[in-house]
């Protein structure tokens, strides 16, 4: 959401940065499941990879992002959602609660939220693990 604050400003109705079920929040890239033959066949995927693709997706969303694969990802979702299945949050249960504190209390439950056992945890944010 805080990525494309800009964006956001300036499309008031879009769903880029909106919280799941109906939003398109971006991806945390702490699990992946990358069926790469398909990535490699795909010509769309492989448009995307190109330097102006790139720079365009980045003018339009205003995006200064610095996490790598996962602003990459982030930002082809936020144009072609179809080419990515999510995975539910129990396979990459992200146990940071930095945000709630620094600008998003608001919001912050709506994006953390997540119903079902969990399978893999992410201590990002220095989060401990629980030991369960």
């Amino acid at each position: 959401r805080h990525t494309f604050w800009q964006y956001r400003r300036e499309n008031p109705q879009t769903k880029v940065g909106d919280p799941p079920p109906d939003g398109l929040p971006g991806f945390n890239s702490g699990v992946l499941l990358l069926n790469l033959e398909a990535m490699r066949k795909s010509k769309l995927y492989n448009q995307l990879l190109e330097p102006t693709t790139v720079q365009k997706l980045t003018e339009k969303y205003h995006f200064k992002g610095h996490l790598g694969d996962q602003d990459f990802f982030t930002m082809v979702g936020m144009e072609h959602p179809e080419l990515f299945h999510v995975l539910d949050c129990t396979w990459n249960r992200q146990l940071c609660t930095w945000w709630r504190d620094h600008g998003y209390s608001d919001v912050f439950d709506q994006y953390f939220q997540c119903e079902g056992e969990v399978k893999i945890y992410h201590g990002n944010c220095n989060t401990p693990i629980p030991e369960d």
